[in-house]
């Protein structure tokens, strides 16, 4: 498959943190060091602990400019350019080459990461290039981690929760930090206590707090009910400035770029969307919904129900769009 053809780009999508995030896959699909219980893209296919060369700088650069550059033709707002892949984004050994690359189309570079490569030097200085990091912290007890976020086998959680440590100090950006809470597991008092102890050293811009809004890798992994939600939230507010929520829904403005398929395939790989939203993106493009049918139909779609609402995600193949 040639350079060309892959789609290292998509969107722009609704973030309920960013606005307008034009994302960016930088990670071939499900590489990555975690193989989270809730992960909205399946189970991880390939555990990796050491980073590697997976596409070109460049090719990741012009596939963005080409890709901005489509947006504003549609008057289409971008407000980040985000690295929220497949599977874990720093795992890529040229992310740092890639963030300052981007940086030259004057629009702020954000990285979702999961964390665990982050008692490295060489991850520490890639992500201190970005504007805004997200670090996901969901326990810091090594068996509620291990439980959650089904780790690397050569991971401990001691090394991973002092690099966030040694990373937060240095940032200059803007850094948050995100907490998915899954019924049963992570969401009892104790353990969300020590983890907003953890967070008043980092002293994160903003801590989010999450749950599975989209369909989870594991069925069980379920939404915890009000009284643990508020729980937590009153918890984190008595330790840190400023708790909120991602519990609602983002919305349905979904961009797209002229080639109907191709972008909702895009998206659908690492944003799975509700059917509504998918009728909107259809509309505002003057589509009939047989594109939907005739996707699902050749195995390039899934269709699945998760809390009451219909949701579409790309299936996952050995070929990149």
């Amino acid at each position: 498959m040639t350079a060309s053809s892959v789609r290292y780009s998509y969107g722009p999508v609704p973030s309920r943190r960013l606005g307008q995030s034009l994302g960016i896959n930088n990670i071939p699909a499900k590489i990555c060091t975690y193989s989270c219980v809730y992960c909205q893209v399946g189970r991880t296919i390939r555990m990796q602990n050491d980073r590697g060369s997976f596409y070109e700088p460049e090719d990741i650069f012009r596939d963005v400019q080409r890709r901005l550059a489509e947006a504003k033709e549609a008057s289409e707002r971008v407000d980040y350019l985000t690295f929220v892949p497949d599977g874990e984004p720093t795992l890529d050994v040229n992310l740092g080459k890639e963030i300052a690359r981007l940086r030259e189309l004057k629009v702020p570079v954000g990285v979702i990461t999961n964390s665990s490569l982050l008692w490295r030097d060489d991850v520490k200085e890639d992500l201190g290039k970005a504007d805004w990091v997200s670090l996901k912290i969901d326990s810091v007890q090594e068996v509620v981690w291990r439980q959650i976020n089904r780790p690397h086998k050569a991971f401990r959680l001691p090394m991973i929760l002092d690099g966030i440590r040694a990373f937060a100090k240095a940032f200059t950006g803007k850094l948050v930090t995100e907490t998915m809470l899954i019924k049963g597991i992570n969401d009892k008092d104790d353990g969300m206590k020590e983890v907003a102890d953890f967070l008043h050293n980092v002293q994160p811009y903003a801590a989010y707090l999450s749950i599975p809004t989209r369909p989870p890798a594991e069925k069980w992994a379920c939404i915890p009910d009000e009284t643990a939600l508020n729980r937590t939230y009153q918890i984190f507010t008595d330790r840190l400035n400023a708790v909120e929520y991602l519990i609602g829904y983002e919305g349905d403005s979904f961009a797209f770029t002229g080639e109907i398929e191709k972008d909702l395939l895009s998206i659908t790989a690492v944003h799975p969307m509700r059917e509504e939203a998918v009728r909107a993106f259809l509309s505002r493009a003057g589509i009939a919904w047989e594109v939907v049918d005739r996707l699902v139909a050749q195995g390039d779609l899934a269709r699945t129900k998760y809390a009451g609402q219909i949701f579409y995600l790309r299936r996952f193949t050995t070929d990149r769009l």
